[in-house]
Protein backbone atom coordinates (compact mmCIF):
# COMPACT_ATOMS: atom_id res chain seq x y z
CA UNK A 1 0.00 0.00 0.00
CA UNK A 2 1.21 3.50 -0.89
CA UNK A 3 0.45 5.97 1.90
CA UNK A 4 0.16 9.75 1.44
CA UNK A 5 1.26 11.82 4.43
CA UNK A 6 0.74 15.50 5.20
CA UNK A 7 3.25 17.54 7.25
CA UNK A 8 2.74 19.77 10.26
CA UNK A 9 3.84 23.20 11.40
CA UNK A 10 7.49 24.07 10.84
CA UNK A 11 7.68 22.59 7.33
CA UNK A 12 7.03 25.92 5.59
CA UNK A 13 9.78 28.11 4.07
CA UNK A 14 9.66 31.56 2.45
CA UNK A 15 8.48 31.51 -1.16
CA UNK A 16 7.74 27.78 -1.27
CA UNK A 17 4.36 28.25 -2.98
CA UNK A 18 5.80 30.16 -5.96
CA UNK A 19 6.33 27.12 -8.22
CA UNK A 20 2.85 25.81 -7.43
CA UNK A 21 1.27 29.06 -8.60
CA UNK A 22 2.63 28.39 -12.07
CA UNK A 23 0.16 25.50 -12.42
CA UNK A 24 -3.14 26.32 -14.08
CA UNK A 25 -5.96 26.83 -11.59
CA UNK A 26 -3.71 27.08 -8.52
CA UNK A 27 -4.11 30.82 -8.05
CA UNK A 28 -7.92 30.71 -8.07
CA UNK A 29 -7.89 27.76 -5.69
CA UNK A 30 -5.59 29.59 -3.29
CA UNK A 31 -7.81 32.66 -3.47
CA UNK A 32 -10.73 30.48 -2.37
CA UNK A 33 -8.68 28.91 0.42
CA UNK A 34 -7.58 32.39 1.56
CA UNK A 35 -11.19 33.47 1.82
CA UNK A 36 -12.13 30.42 3.89
CA UNK A 37 -9.11 30.65 6.22
CA UNK A 38 -8.98 34.42 6.62
CA UNK A 39 -5.32 34.64 5.52
CA UNK A 40 -3.76 35.97 2.29
CA UNK A 41 -2.16 32.64 1.38
CA UNK A 42 -0.74 33.81 -1.95
CA UNK A 43 1.21 36.63 -0.32
CA UNK A 44 2.18 34.39 2.60
CA UNK A 45 3.49 31.63 0.36
CA UNK A 46 5.35 33.83 -2.11
CA UNK A 47 6.31 37.15 -0.48
CA UNK A 48 6.33 37.00 3.31
CA UNK A 49 9.55 36.32 5.24
CA UNK A 50 10.35 33.47 7.63
CA UNK A 51 9.26 35.33 10.76
CA UNK A 52 5.91 36.26 9.30
CA UNK A 53 5.03 32.76 8.08
CA UNK A 54 6.19 31.29 11.40
CA UNK A 55 3.17 32.94 13.04
CA UNK A 56 0.87 30.06 14.00
CA UNK A 57 -2.24 31.67 12.60
CA UNK A 58 -0.49 32.02 9.22
CA UNK A 59 1.59 28.85 9.21
CA UNK A 60 -1.24 26.40 9.80
CA UNK A 61 -3.58 27.40 6.96
CA UNK A 62 -0.57 27.99 4.69
CA UNK A 63 0.70 24.44 5.20
CA UNK A 64 -2.72 22.84 4.76
CA UNK A 65 -3.40 24.86 1.61
CA UNK A 66 -0.07 23.75 0.11
CA UNK A 67 -0.83 20.13 0.98
CA UNK A 68 -4.24 20.32 -0.69
CA UNK A 69 -2.79 21.99 -3.80
CA UNK A 70 -0.21 19.25 -4.21
CA UNK A 71 -2.76 16.53 -3.41
CA UNK A 72 -5.08 17.88 -6.12
CA UNK A 73 -2.18 17.85 -8.59
CA UNK A 74 -1.17 14.30 -7.63
CA UNK A 75 -4.70 12.93 -8.00
CA UNK A 76 -5.79 15.00 -11.03
CA UNK A 77 -5.81 11.95 -13.31
CA UNK A 78 -8.89 9.98 -12.27
CA UNK A 79 -7.68 6.91 -14.19
CA UNK A 80 -4.28 6.77 -12.46
CA UNK A 81 -3.84 4.78 -9.24
CA UNK A 82 -3.92 6.84 -6.06
CA UNK A 83 -2.61 6.23 -2.54
CA UNK A 84 -4.45 3.60 -0.54
CA UNK A 85 -3.98 5.30 2.80
CA UNK A 86 -3.78 8.75 4.36
CA UNK A 87 -2.31 10.30 7.51
CA UNK A 88 -1.35 13.77 8.67
CA UNK A 89 1.09 14.97 11.32
CA UNK A 90 -0.46 17.50 13.74
CA UNK A 91 -2.15 20.22 11.63
CA UNK A 92 -1.51 17.95 8.64
CA UNK A 93 -4.46 15.91 9.89
CA UNK A 94 -6.75 18.65 8.56
CA UNK A 95 -5.39 18.09 5.05
CA UNK A 96 -5.61 14.33 5.57
CA UNK A 97 -9.30 14.55 6.48
CA UNK A 98 -10.00 16.61 3.36
CA UNK A 99 -8.01 14.21 1.16
CA UNK A 100 -9.88 11.24 2.65
CA UNK A 101 -13.23 12.89 1.96
CA UNK A 102 -14.16 13.38 5.62
CA UNK A 103 -14.25 17.17 5.27
CA UNK A 104 -14.84 19.44 2.31
CA UNK A 105 -11.93 21.67 1.36
CA UNK A 106 -14.01 24.69 2.38
CA UNK A 107 -14.69 23.30 5.87
CA UNK A 108 -11.11 22.11 6.25
CA UNK A 109 -9.70 25.54 5.44
CA UNK A 110 -12.22 27.29 7.70
CA UNK A 111 -11.34 24.97 10.58
CA UNK A 112 -7.60 25.34 10.13
CA UNK A 113 -7.95 29.12 10.10
CA UNK A 114 -9.85 28.94 13.38
CA UNK A 115 -7.37 26.38 14.76
CA UNK A 116 -4.39 28.57 13.97
CA UNK A 117 -5.90 31.68 15.55
CA UNK A 118 -7.10 29.79 18.63
CA UNK A 119 -3.72 28.14 19.21
CA UNK A 120 -1.92 31.48 18.75
CA UNK A 121 -4.21 33.03 21.36
CA UNK A 122 -3.64 30.14 23.76
CA UNK A 123 0.13 30.36 23.26
CA UNK A 124 0.07 34.08 24.06
CA UNK A 125 -1.31 33.45 27.56
CA UNK A 126 1.98 31.98 28.87
CA UNK A 127 5.56 31.90 27.61
CA UNK A 128 6.10 28.34 26.43
CA UNK A 129 7.94 26.53 23.67
CA UNK A 130 9.06 23.24 22.20
CA UNK A 131 12.40 21.45 21.68
CA UNK A 132 13.23 18.30 19.74
CA UNK A 133 15.17 15.67 21.68
CA UNK A 134 17.04 13.50 19.19
CA UNK A 135 18.65 10.23 20.22
CA UNK A 136 19.23 8.81 23.67
CA UNK A 137 17.33 6.11 25.52
CA UNK A 138 13.58 6.80 25.24
CA UNK A 139 12.84 5.84 28.83
CA UNK A 140 15.63 8.09 30.11
CA UNK A 141 14.39 10.95 27.93
CA UNK A 142 10.81 10.59 29.17
CA UNK A 143 11.98 10.39 32.79
CA UNK A 144 13.97 13.59 32.30
CA UNK A 145 10.97 15.38 30.81
CA UNK A 146 8.75 14.28 33.69
CA UNK A 147 11.31 15.52 36.22
CA UNK A 148 11.29 18.94 34.51
CA UNK A 149 7.47 19.05 34.22
CA UNK A 150 7.74 19.00 30.44
CA UNK A 151 5.34 17.15 28.15
CA UNK A 152 6.38 14.77 25.35
CA UNK A 153 4.19 16.55 22.79
CA UNK A 154 5.33 14.67 19.67
CA UNK A 155 6.52 11.08 19.57
CA UNK A 156 7.95 11.30 16.07
CA UNK A 157 9.64 7.92 15.88
CA UNK A 158 13.13 7.35 14.57
CA UNK A 159 14.58 8.37 17.93
CA UNK A 160 12.93 11.79 18.13
CA UNK A 161 10.64 13.15 20.85
CA UNK A 162 9.52 16.78 21.01
CA UNK A 163 9.35 18.25 24.50
CA UNK A 164 6.99 21.12 25.28
CA UNK A 165 6.35 23.40 28.23
CA UNK A 166 7.62 26.46 30.05
CA UNK A 167 10.79 28.14 28.75
CA UNK A 168 12.90 27.77 31.91
CA UNK A 169 12.73 23.94 32.07
CA UNK A 170 13.26 23.78 28.30
CA UNK A 171 16.47 25.77 28.80
CA UNK A 172 17.45 23.42 31.61
CA UNK A 173 16.83 20.45 29.31
CA UNK A 174 19.08 21.97 26.65
CA UNK A 175 21.81 22.69 29.18
CA UNK A 176 21.84 19.10 30.44
CA UNK A 177 20.50 16.85 27.69
CA UNK A 178 19.82 13.18 28.49
CA UNK A 179 22.83 11.00 27.79
CA UNK A 180 23.32 10.26 24.10
CA UNK A 181 20.81 12.88 22.96
CA UNK A 182 20.88 16.41 21.64
CA UNK A 183 18.26 19.08 22.18
CA UNK A 184 17.17 21.38 19.34
CA UNK A 185 14.92 24.35 20.21
CA UNK A 186 12.08 24.72 17.70
CA UNK A 187 10.89 28.01 16.23
CA UNK A 188 7.26 27.77 17.33
CA UNK A 189 5.04 30.10 19.32
CA UNK A 190 4.11 27.82 22.20
CA UNK A 191 3.68 24.40 23.74
CA UNK A 192 1.37 22.78 21.20
CA UNK A 193 -0.31 19.44 21.94
CA UNK A 194 -0.17 20.05 25.70
CA UNK A 195 -2.47 21.30 28.45
CA UNK A 196 -1.53 24.86 27.50
CA UNK A 197 -3.71 24.48 24.40
CA UNK A 198 -6.91 23.63 26.30
CA UNK A 199 -8.61 26.97 25.43
CA UNK A 200 -8.01 26.30 21.73
CA UNK A 201 -9.68 22.89 22.01
CA UNK A 202 -12.91 24.46 23.21
CA UNK A 203 -12.85 27.05 20.41
CA UNK A 204 -12.25 24.41 17.75
CA UNK A 205 -14.83 22.03 19.21
CA UNK A 206 -17.48 24.72 18.96
CA UNK A 207 -16.53 25.48 15.35
CA UNK A 208 -16.50 21.80 14.37
CA UNK A 209 -19.83 20.92 15.98
CA UNK A 210 -21.95 21.71 12.93
CA UNK A 211 -19.46 20.69 10.24
CA UNK A 212 -20.62 17.88 7.96
CA UNK A 213 -18.39 14.81 8.29
CA UNK A 214 -18.38 11.83 5.90
CA UNK A 215 -16.74 8.48 6.51
CA UNK A 216 -13.24 8.30 4.96
CA UNK A 217 -12.95 6.92 1.45
CA UNK A 218 -9.37 5.73 2.10
CA UNK A 219 -7.64 4.10 5.04
CA UNK A 220 -7.13 6.94 7.54
CA UNK A 221 -4.76 6.77 10.50
CA UNK A 222 -5.05 9.00 13.57
CA UNK A 223 -2.32 10.79 15.52
CA UNK A 224 -4.18 9.87 18.71
CA UNK A 225 -2.96 6.28 18.82
CA UNK A 226 -1.86 5.36 15.32
CA UNK A 227 -5.13 3.49 14.79
CA UNK A 228 -7.41 3.44 11.77
CA UNK A 229 -10.50 5.64 11.89
CA UNK A 230 -13.52 4.54 9.89
CA UNK A 231 -16.13 7.01 11.18
CA UNK A 232 -16.05 10.59 9.94
CA UNK A 233 -17.43 12.23 13.07
CA UNK A 234 -14.94 10.34 15.21
CA UNK A 235 -12.13 11.56 12.95
CA UNK A 236 -13.25 15.18 13.43
CA UNK A 237 -13.60 14.76 17.20
CA UNK A 238 -10.09 13.31 17.40
CA UNK A 239 -8.76 16.15 15.27
CA UNK A 240 -10.17 18.63 17.79
CA UNK A 241 -8.90 16.82 20.89
CA UNK A 242 -5.44 16.38 19.34
CA UNK A 243 -4.71 20.09 19.79
CA UNK A 244 -4.03 19.47 23.49
CA UNK A 245 -2.78 15.88 23.31
CA UNK A 246 0.49 14.30 22.13
CA UNK A 247 1.02 13.44 18.46
CA UNK A 248 1.81 9.72 18.21
CA UNK A 249 3.46 9.67 14.80
CA UNK A 250 5.62 6.80 16.02
CA UNK A 251 2.49 4.66 16.37
CA UNK A 252 1.28 5.78 12.94
CA UNK A 253 4.52 4.54 11.39
CA UNK A 254 4.19 1.25 13.28
CA UNK A 255 0.69 0.89 11.85
CA UNK A 256 1.99 1.69 8.36
CA UNK A 257 4.52 -1.11 8.69
CA UNK A 258 1.88 -3.53 9.99
CA UNK A 259 -0.36 -2.70 7.01
CA UNK A 260 2.38 -3.62 4.56
CA UNK A 261 3.32 -0.13 3.39
CA UNK A 262 5.21 -0.22 0.09
CA UNK A 263 5.82 3.50 -0.32
CA UNK A 264 5.38 6.92 1.29
CA UNK A 265 4.48 10.11 -0.55
CA UNK A 266 4.74 13.32 1.48
CA UNK A 267 2.75 16.23 0.12
CA UNK A 268 3.93 19.85 0.14
CA UNK A 269 5.61 21.44 1.99
CA UNK A 270 7.41 18.11 2.13
CA UNK A 271 10.60 16.75 3.63
CA UNK A 272 10.12 16.28 7.37
CA UNK A 273 7.96 13.15 7.34
CA UNK A 274 9.99 11.49 4.61
CA UNK A 275 13.04 12.06 6.81
CA UNK A 276 11.31 10.36 9.75
CA UNK A 277 10.20 7.49 7.51
CA UNK A 278 13.77 6.87 6.37
CA UNK A 279 14.68 6.19 10.01
CA UNK A 280 11.44 4.61 11.21
CA UNK A 281 10.46 2.66 8.07
CA UNK A 282 13.84 1.62 6.73
CA UNK A 283 13.82 0.29 3.21
CA UNK A 284 10.41 1.74 2.30
CA UNK A 285 10.75 4.00 -0.78
CA UNK A 286 9.54 7.56 -0.33
CA UNK A 287 9.01 10.74 -2.34
CA UNK A 288 8.84 14.30 -0.99
CA UNK A 289 6.60 16.42 -3.23
CA UNK A 290 8.18 19.83 -2.61
CA UNK A 291 7.51 21.34 -6.06
CA UNK A 292 5.48 20.31 -9.13
CA UNK A 293 8.66 18.80 -10.56
CA UNK A 294 8.43 16.07 -7.89
CA UNK A 295 5.02 14.88 -9.08
CA UNK A 296 6.57 12.63 -11.72
CA UNK A 297 8.51 10.71 -9.08
CA UNK A 298 5.39 10.39 -6.92
CA UNK A 299 3.36 9.10 -9.88
CA UNK A 300 6.13 6.63 -10.70
CA UNK A 301 5.99 5.30 -7.14
CA UNK A 302 2.21 4.89 -7.43
CA UNK A 303 2.43 3.06 -10.73
CA UNK A 304 5.55 1.07 -9.91
CA UNK A 305 7.43 2.62 -12.81
CA UNK A 306 10.41 4.91 -13.16
CA UNK A 307 10.26 8.69 -12.95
Amino acid sequence: MIIAVFPGQGSQTPGFLSPWLEREGSRSLLEEYSEYAGVDLIAAGTEWDADRIRDTQVAQPLIVAASLLSWAALTADADAPGPGGIAGHSVGEVAALVAAGVLSAADGMRLVGIRGRAMAEAAAQEQTGMSAVVGGDETAVLDRLEALDLTPANYNGGGQIVAAGALAPLAELAAAAPRGSRVIPLQVAGAFHTRYMAPAVETLRSAAADVAASDPSLSLWSNRDGGLVSDGRTAVDQLVAQVANPVRWDLCMTSFADSGVTGIIELAPAGTLVGLAKRGLRGVPSVAVKTPEDLAAATALLTGGDA
